[in-house]
């Protein structure tokens, strides 16, 4: 599992590899990136900024002052060992690549790597979501008579939040692939007409179908989630 260090370093050369930054903005980005639930404190940063600084993977530009502050501001710029690095953690594609805060970072980075590489990372993540899933869908029926009407809704949440994820992997897997239009099998009768000759088109004659009535049919609704440690 990555460290939370690990992951803010990830992080850091990222945005420096955007350009240089000082302390206060690669703050406010990394805040921007984690997410709300997930708020990074100066003790926590600027640690890892002086950590990276001894490994020569980032360095500092002479100081600033802004028109605002007398106190000058230290502008921080990746090194080239810093971009190497950067270039080594986005081709990893390990399991560490998609855990849930790891996973977010190396996303918010894609442009960086290659087709491959980021199919690898999408799949691995939405296997491991759907391994999850299974899991907490087969504690629920050992769980549901034991938990009251609120801890029920707090697993259907979980479940749910879940399924959205898988979907929204499977459709950027599809992106990533070119498959997000239908394929040959998958078009309509009169989509398939339409790459006939022309001097065919008056030849098919279709008669009309019967429309049996086809019984609605009951969507299955997921069950709640188990919480999962």
């Amino acid at each position: 599992m990555a460290r939370r260090g690990e992951t803010i370093e990830l992080a850091v050369l990222g945005l420096l590899h955007e350009g240089p930054m000082h302390g206060y903005e690669l703050r406010k980005r990394l805040n921007l990136m984690l997410g709300w639930g997930r708020v990074l404190s100066y003790g926590s940063l600027y640690p890892t900024l002086k950590k990276m600084l001894r490994a020569g993977l980032i360095e500092e530009s002479a100081p600033t002052r802004t028109p605002v502050s007398r106190r000058p501001r230290i502008t921080y710029q990746v090194t080239p060992a810093g971009t190497l690095e950067f270039e080594r953690l986005m081709s990893e594609v390990g399991p560490t690549a998609w855990e849930d805060d790891n996973f977010d970072i190396r996303f918010a980075f894609f442009s960086s790597t290659d087709m491959e590489i980021r199919l690898r990372v999408l799949e691995g993540r939405r296997t491991r979501l759907q391994e999850r899933l299974e899991r907490v869908q087969g504690q629920l029926s050992m769980t549901q008579k034991e938990v009251d009407r609120y801890a029920a809704e707090l697993q259907r949440h979980g479940v749910e939040s879940v399924e959205r994820e898988v979907k929204w992997l499977s459709d950027l897997i599809n992106a990533e692939r070119g498959v997000a239009h239908p394929g040959p099998h998958e078009r309509t009768t009169g989509e398939q007409h339409d790459d006939l000759p022309e001097d065919q088109h008056e030849d098919q004659h279709v008669p009309p179908a019967a429309s049996p009535e086809v019984p609605a049919t009951t969507a299955r609704r997921a069950g709640p989630a188990a919480g999962e440690s």
